[in-house]
């Protein structure tokens, strides 16, 4: 039989004490502790805002004040007790008020629901810790770029269908990679928009009717503006998903990076040395280095994915307005949080380090045919149509392929039996640094074109 707690009666609303299992299976403060600066941020404006509308005193303000940061203080000290009894975060700070400075503690939730309080708070905290993955974000941009300009005329082979396609260079791939991260960086800034919403004052679903003022507080708390409809306010996580749906996309491009690490690090590629501090050994294998940080991201990329949906199946069936249900967003938010911050961080970390084995890549990259398509366009240029052009080429390559040499082995009469428009100007073109110096549009390979996309992108950083 289970035992019932009968410390604590959720109102006089209840003649029995809150179930003991129940108490614990609804409680939140092992989790929703990590909100309390946010929380108390909140607490500290709207008692601002009670004091302007006369519902406080100066004396209670103060005292609520004083209060609250002497529980900030105990809270970082490591000193605060946290109660499970108290039900979560919101409850526990308002009882060390009450208990702090008396009856005033109990005031300071006048205009006020859990429900608005709660939502509020994880959009504090959202707001704060997405200013540290574009942090993070920065960083492991600036170790691309920096990578990248060193490795601007480095050629390697690039892929489509992991199949040898045409001549790149290493730098040129560092910076799609770069690219992607300025699309993540986009998505929060834009996801913070919705996010900069303030809930507050909606109170538990229908508003309130003090006098309150909404936007006093919302200046206070640095949002935006205050929220349109208070049904809303309160139920609405969309923000939330929007948030770990631009983290999902974080991840699935750290996750597309590593894949393309532990290819490279691998002898069968052989491209990249991965730095020793990020690999570990085999326990029964001595020559094993494994690339386990790339893995590792890999890995944890479905871990968010799977935060998304999980917070998509908790919001579908929900009718307006709060539901307990919601409990149930904040574990994978902060979950999501934790892996997108230290997933980014052991990238920027990392980055530095990795080392191009220039040589391996340029091989790779005289195999597979590599400049056909350079063939193909020169002759274009020479006056043949583009399909006639292909038809050529892959005639050329066949006879690559039955005596085992790349098109630019072959020589100028064998050539011309293909075609007799083909001069011995055709060797520039069939050359892989001709290949990539060629490219040199707005978004191309050639290495002066991605050393000005380096410089053009340094300086988007930095305004």
């Amino acid at each position: 039989m289970t035992s019932i707690n009968t410390d604590k009666l959720s109102s006089a609303r209840f003649a029995q004490a809150t179930d003991a299992f129940v108490e614990i299976f609804t409680a939140s403060v092992d989790f929703d502790q990590r909100m309390a600066t946010q929380d108390i941020q909140g607490s500290l404006a709207h008692a601002k805002m009670l004091l302007s509308i006369h519902i406080l005193t100066e004396n209670e303000y103060q005292d609520i004040v004083n209060g609250l940061e002497k529980i900030q203080l105990e809270i970082e000290q490591g000193k605060f007790i946290w109660s499970i009894q108290q039900e979560d975060v919101h409850m526990n700070i308002e009882a060390r008020l009450t208990e702090l400075i008396g009856v005033a503690g109990k005031k300071l939730h006048t205009g006020r629901s859990r429900n608005d309080q709660v939502a509020t708070d994880i959009r504090l905290y959202l707001r704060q810790e997405i200013t540290v993955i574009q942090q993070q974000l920065k960083r492991l941009q600036i170790a691309l770029l920096n990578l990248a300009e060193q490795e601007a005329a480095t050629i390697m082979p690039g892929f489509t269908h992991l199949q040898v396609a045409q001549p790149i260079t290493f730098g040129h791939h560092l910076m799609a990679w770069f690219e992607m991260l300025s699309r993540d960086k986009e998505r929060l800034e834009d996801c913070l928009k919705r996010i900069n919403i303030m809930p507050l004052g909606a109170a538990a679903l229908a508003g309130t009717s003090y006098p309150i003022d909404r936007q006093m507080t919302s200046d206070l708390l640095g949002f935006t503006r205050p929220s349109n409809n208070s049904l809303d306010s309160v139920s609405d996580r969309d923000f939330a998903i929007e948030f770990t749906a631009a983290a999902s996309l974080i991840m699935l491009h750290l996750s597309r990076f590593s894949e393309e690490l532990v290819l490279w690090s691998s002898a069968q590629f052989d491209f990249i040395e991965m730095p020793d501090a990020f690999c570990t050994g085999s326990s029964i294998m001595p020559q094993k280095k494994n690339p386990d940080v790339p893995e590792l991201v890999r890995g944890k990329s479905g871990r968010v994915t799977g935060h998304l949906m999980s917070l998509l199946m908790l919001m579908k069936s929900q009718p307006l307005a709060y539901n307990k249900d919601n409990q149930e967003d904040k574990e994978p938010l902060f979950d999501t949080v934790d892996t997108v911050v230290n997933s980014l961080r052991a990238f920027a970390d990392m980055m530095p380090h990795i080392q191009a084995k220039k040589d391996n890549m340029y091989r790779a990259a005289q195999q597979g045919f590599a400049t056909a398509t350079d063939l193909a366009d020169y002759l274009v240029r020479k006056g043949m149509a583009f399909r006639d052009a292909h038809e050529v080429v892959g005639l050329a390559v066949r006879l690559g392929l039955d005596t085992k040499r790349d098109l630019s082995e072959l020589s100028l009469s064998e050539l011309q039996k293909f075609s007799p428009k083909i001069s011995d100007d055709v060797f520039d073109v069939l050359s892989l640094e001709g290949s990539v110096a060629a490219r040199q549009h707005i978004g191309g390979t050639a290495p002066e074109t991605v050393k000005v996309a380096i410089k053009t992108a340094r300086q988007i950083l930095n305004t």
